[in-house]
């Protein structure tokens, strides 16, 4: 199926349609890519909820834990819990995105999903690898017993959650476009790269990419997106869900072709959320320099 809306961003950033999209990537799961599926310790994945507001989420588990079954068909060992708790007890679109930071290696998964007992059974849609750009290098060092999980909810960001999103080199972002399907991809850069404009406002530059603008693309039909940025030492996770929408002009920003302005509707914080521990090792090569044209974290 044809999506408009990555058309409509393909075109307006002047490349070539009848190379790109989604459209083009294949339903089923490569040998090369089932084997990388059965190594990976996280995936982060992304869903619309019942009201509408769209969510990303980490699950994690001993390699293994995520694994196709079929050509067409992944389970996964696991089941999400807030902001996704209960959400697949319907089948309903997922996006998906197994990430290894100490390889600078991630594949994109997206399909419809049911909670299948205490795992998760996904049909999938679009298998597609992504290049390794603006990925860490990160390491797991621990893997620590499930403990309790501390929560904290709101509507606009406190000056610590400020002060985390302005040091991050990463995030997530899930979109979903109705009709077509979620998505989740990864965001990366150096520390400062996102900016904190105030406790409800967040910017951060688009660089090059594969061209396919998957999550541009859904944004042009529905702003409705979710963030999650981990912290790599803590397992803690930070979700925010709001709207997103597209500047193209990139004010100068480095490295940026537009920037995309993000604005908080919830945010919720769970400590523990993970239980991995990961030591940084270095930053991509491709990160442009973060900019300095606004304050960083404005506190």
């Amino acid at each position: 199926m044809r999506h408009t809306g990555e058309i409509a961003v393909q075109r307006r950033a002047g490349v070539r349609l009848a190379e790109h999209g989604s459209a083009r990537v294949r339903a089923e799961i490569p040998e090369v890519a089932a084997r990388f599926l059965e190594s990976q310790r996280m995936v982060v994945i992304g869903a619309e909820d019942r009201e509408g507001r769209v969510w990303a989420a980490p699950l994690t588990g001993p390699a293994g834990f995520v694994a196709a079954a079929g050509d067409r068909a992944i389970l996964v060992e696991a089941v999400p819990g807030a902001p996704l708790a209960g959400l697949f007890d319907d089948e309903r679109d997922i996006g998906m995105l197994a990430i290894e930071p100490w390889s600078r290696r991630r594949m994109r998964i997206n399909g419809r999903a049911r909670r299948d007992g205490d795992r998760l059974s996904v049909r999938t849609e679009q298998v597609y690898a992504n290049c390794p750009k603006y990925l860490q290098r990160r390491t797991i060092i621990g893997d620590l017993e499930p403990g309790e999980r501390a929560a904290r909810s709101g509507d606009r960001l406190s000056a610590a959650q400020r002060e985390w999103i302005g040091n991050a080199d990463t995030f997530f972002v899930a979109t979903h476009a109705p009709g077509l399907g979620s998505d989740v991809s990864h965001r990366g850069g150096n520390p400062g790269f996102v900016q904190v404009v105030d406790d409800r406002r967040l910017v951060w530059p688009d660089y090059a990419g594969n061209l396919m603008y998957m999550t541009l693309g859904n944004l042009e039909l529905n702003p409705a997106a979710g963030l999650l940025f981990l912290d790599w030492t803590t397992g803690d996770a930070l979700h925010l869900t709001g709207s997103a929408q597209v500047e193209w002009d990139p004010r100068g920003v480095p490295g940026a072709q537009r920037l995309v302005e993000f604005d908080v509707e919830r945010v919720l914080q769970i400590d523990g959320a993970s239980p991995l521990r990961w030591a940084f090792e270095d930053f991509s090569r491709f990160n442009p320099p973060a900019t300095t044209n606004t304050p960083r974290v404005i506190l």
